[in-house]
């Protein structure tokens, strides 16, 4: 049985498609937009507010963090430091 391949998908900031990290990072509509056309997924829009994907990303994201040695007070240009700003975490 053949396993099937993710497509990747090419997300630029100045098509729109995602924010620079100095205005906090992640996926425009347009860009979830596009990349749930491309894959077949369903992202959806940050839940900054709260509820339980709130959780589960800022979890996800201070193990990114750890395991590629990022301190936001040091380097708070980082992609990862402006997103989890972005969710509140």
């Amino acid at each position: 049985m053949a396993t099937r391949k993710k497509k990747s998908v090419n997300l630029s900031v100045k098509r729109g498609e995602k924010l620079p990290a100095s205005k906090g990072a992640g996926l425009t509509a347009k860009g979830r937009a596009k990349y749930n056309r491309a894959t077949g997924s369903k992202l959806k829009a940050p839940q900054p507010g709260g509820g339980k994907r709130k959780k589960s990303y800022c979890a996800r994201s201070a193990g990114q963090m750890k395991m590629h040695n990022v301190n936001c007070s040091k380097t708070p240009k980082k992609r990862i430091c402006a997103a989890r700003r972005r969710w509140k975490c």
